[in-house]
């Protein structure tokens, strides 16, 4: 390779962390966006002699290239959706009457841990652009108006940086971004900041509670207004009586479970492990995204995907 095509490509790994998240945001999906990432460095190494310094820089030569990748994509794809965007709560019945879907395209968590280190105010607004309710929200939106979005507000591309890269007018790109503030007014705010001894309260007793199975326990530590979800079911439970309902269910079952502490979409993690039939290990069973504040646990976005602990580092057995 020539000098030319070896900074590109290095270039091009140097700001893999930051296409990985721009690819999640606009497709919502965690295996899409490695997938779509690959396809970006092999684009751009067989572009690389292409590549004019004088015309714009090597990253906004990429977010070009990852753009066109995603919204090619996106044309015969179906919309990511959480359980919440597609039904009313569910009545309170036992696990084994749920519905399962693994066929539907669900949202899925992203790593915090492939979200890159920064400017302190940069990586806040990076980090609360991959909530699940952002993340939710803007699969909502037309593709390029999500495209728009993104490099306008969370990478804080100029305007005429941004048409230049879609390849249209300044005009346009100010449109667009109107267009897609206006249907995302409303989302929901993040949490009150909690310290974080406080966090690790919460967190330290929900442990406790999920491991020793006590509902009871749970409940203190839930919302009024709690909400659980857990694609690739269908059903979903809103209020702390319908969701302990629910967990009394659950953990009526038996086996035994442990949890491990990571985190994923600016929120506390927990990976749960569920003991397997022959008892001499635990298994990876699901993933807790916890929103919590002041009043408690106020959503529990569960993800029943044992493949997504890989990309979250996390082994499939204890």
């Amino acid at each position: 390779m020539t000098a030319a095509v070896d900074d590109v490509v290095a270039g091009a790994e140097a700001h893999r962390a930051e296409l990985l998240a721009y690819c999640y945001r606009m497709t919502g999906s965690m295996h899409d966006a490695e997938d779509l990432v690959q396809e970006v460095q092999v684009r751009a190494w067989r572009a690389a002699e292409s590549f004019d310094p004088q015309r714009a820089s090597l990253r906004t030569w990429l977010y070009r290239i990852a753009t066109n990748v995603c919204l090619t994509a996106l044309k015969t794809a179906q919309r990511r959706a959480l359980p919440v965007d597609l039904s009313q709560p569910n009545p309170v019945y036992g696990p084994e009457a749920l519905d399962k879907s693994p066929e539907f395209p669900w949202l899925e968590p992203f790593p915090d841990s492939l979200l890159g280190e920064g400017d302190p105010a940069a990586v806040v607004t990076v980090r609360e652009s991959v909530r699940l309710a952002f993340v939710a929200a803007l699969q909502h939106l037309p593709p390029l108006q999500r495209s728009v979005l993104i490099l306008r507000d969370v990478l804080a591309l100029k305007a005429t940086e941004v048409a230049e890269l879609l390849d249209t007018s300044t005009a346009a790109v100010n449109s667009a971004l109107q267009r897609a503030h206006a249907q995302l007014a409303g989302i929901e705010s993040g949490p009150a900041e909690l310290s974080d001894a406080e966090q690790r309260e919460f967190l330290e007793r929900y442990v406790a509670a999920f491991e020793a199975m006590d509902v009871a326990a749970l409940k203190h530590i839930l919302r009024e207004d709690v909400l659980l979800q857990m694609p690739p079911f269908l059903a979903w439970f809103h209020g702390r009586d319908a969701v302990a309902a629910f967990m009394t269910r659950v953990f009526g079952r038996g086996g035994a479970f442990r949890l491990v502490s990571t985190r994923a979409n600016d929120r506390p993690t927990l990976a749960v492990y569920r003991r397997a039939d022959d008892g001499e290990v635990f298994e990876a069973a699901n993933l807790h995204v916890l929103t919590v504040d002041t009043d408690g646990i106020a959503r529990m976005d569960l993800f029943h995907s044992p493949e997504l602990f890989r990309v979250f580092g996390l082994p499939a057995w204890l």
